[in-house]
């Protein structure tokens, strides 16, 4: 098989499309307004997704650390330490709707949110010369080896790793290989007619505290009048996770501490092994990948991979790394608490099942909770940095008072381990 055609099929592997939000049938007239909410909480050592971005092989890998969403700015999420809310409006009574408001507890901001949507850019500038031409890049023929191993528990279990040969393998053992889980739903996103924030003209940061539980209004040109909801403490902001390491006979056990609306959890990690090889690690009882676990998940996949033991129950305090997983220089850990999704619909459904059901609005809000670590580095004590919002940009909301300073560089924690990546899937 041609290297550049297994390079694609590498990469098709890795990706998986999410379903619609909202199901229709014939006796539900869908909602004249839709809102999406995604509220997210990061802890740990930020992931630098420079390789990571772009239209490569690697930018498949970006769910597994966090990198692969974009937020309202439609800018690569990097799951940098920190406290995030996205929200984005949409009327069908107003395609082209430009601004709207979000009435917010006292406990969250104050005054209400101000959502905006960007402007819609009719055509392109002329492009140079040189941008007409097509290059076709050159491909080096796929080399090196996955590993993967699965489960917790101090040693590797019998019949471990899976592993995948890039020099032989065929399209049959890619599928075999890249079993990836995934029901990430379409969230909050920037998009002409769906004002959203945070925006350039809203930067206000989530203040430290903040909360979101309590009354909640969205109003604009189009927007239904009665779009009033109230947001319930288990669907909060979720506190961070914070996991702690330590030794135990060459194996690396991972503690924490329950959170109260967490769901369910997942583990991944990454790193390099011996010469050109990948390892790939998760806290599954079945063998999958993990590239689509560490982003939002819809209720109802949770409560089913729960049953097959791919995710943690809610009430684990513990997983173990087996002994020698990880033998070679660079590694990253990756660990999600799934919150309860919320999804409200209004009216409620009529009691008569052959009644018309007129939704007037529809509200699915997401939340989880994500630490990142390196196999054997010790907890980092420092929070998750209030007063930012997903922009990165110094907010002007009444408290704090000040805007932190900003956070050092950040500094690829897996040379290693990203290069032998793209040899592996030969770009």
């Amino acid at each position: 098989m041609p290297p550049r055609r297994l390079s694609r099929l590498c990469l098709a592997a890795l990706v998986c499309a999410a379903g619609p939000a909202f199901a229709q049938t014939p006796s539900i007239r869908p909602p004249i307004a839709y809102a999406w909410i995604d509220v997210a909480t990061f802890s740990g050592m930020g992931m630098p997704m420079g390789g990571l971005s772009g239209d490569t092989p690697l930018s498949a890998l970006g769910s597994l650390f966090g990198g692969g969403a974009k937020n309202a700015f439609g800018n690569t999420q990097t799951g940098a330490a920190g406290r995030w809310v996205d929200v984005t409006l949409f009327t069908r009574n107003n395609p082209t709707l430009a601004s709207a408001q979000q009435a917010v507890p006292t406990g969250f901001l104050t005054p209400a949110l101000r959502l905006e949507a960007p402007l819609e850019v009719k055509g392109r500038p002329p492009a140079p010369a040189d941008d007409e031409k097509v290059v076709d890049p050159d491909y080096e023929k796929p080399k090196g080896r996955l590993l993967l191993y699965w489960g917790c528990g101090a040693q590797i279990r019998p019949g471990q790793p899976k592993v995948l040969d890039m020099a032989t393998a065929t399209v049959a053992d890619l599928g075999r290989f890249f079993v990836s889980r995934r029901a990430t739903q379409r969230g909050a996103h920037s998009a002409p007619g769906r004002p959203h924030w945070p925006n350039p003209n809203d930067t206000r940061m989530v203040p430290e505290g903040a909360s979101l539980v309590g009354p909640h209004a969205f109003s604009g040109t189009g927007v239904p009048e009665d779009f009033r909801f109230q947001i319930p403490p288990m669907q909060d902001l979720m506190p961070p996770l914070k996991v702690r390491q330590s030794s135990q006979d060459g194996a690396n056990q991972l503690t924490w501490t329950d959170l109260p609306t967490a769901r369910a959890y997942f583990i991944a990690g990454m790193g390099a092994g011996k010469d050109e090889e990948m390892v790939l690690w998760t806290s599954s009882e079945l063998p999958d990948t993990g590239f689509g676990l560490t982003d939002y998940q819809t209720n109802a996949a949770v409560d089913r991979w729960l049953r097959e033991k791919v995710l943690l129950p809610a009430g684990t305090t513990q997983c173990t790394v087996p002994k020698g997983v990880f033998p070679g220089e660079g590694g990253m850990l990756r660990m999600i608490a799934y919150g309860n999704e919320l999804n409200l619909v209004h009216p409620p459904r009529p009691a008569d099942p052959k009644a018309i059901w007129e939704q007037t609005w529809a509200l699915k809000l997401r939340l989880k909770s994500v630490a990142s670590l390196m196999p054997g580095m010790p907890e980092t004590e420092d929070s998750p940095a209030a007063g930012r919002s997903r922009a990165g940009q110094p907010g002007r909301a009444p408290a704090p008072a000040a805007a932190p300073a900003p956070p050092p560089e950040e500094k690829p924690v897996l040379p290693k381990a990203l290069d032998l990546l793209k040899g592996i899937l030969g770009r």
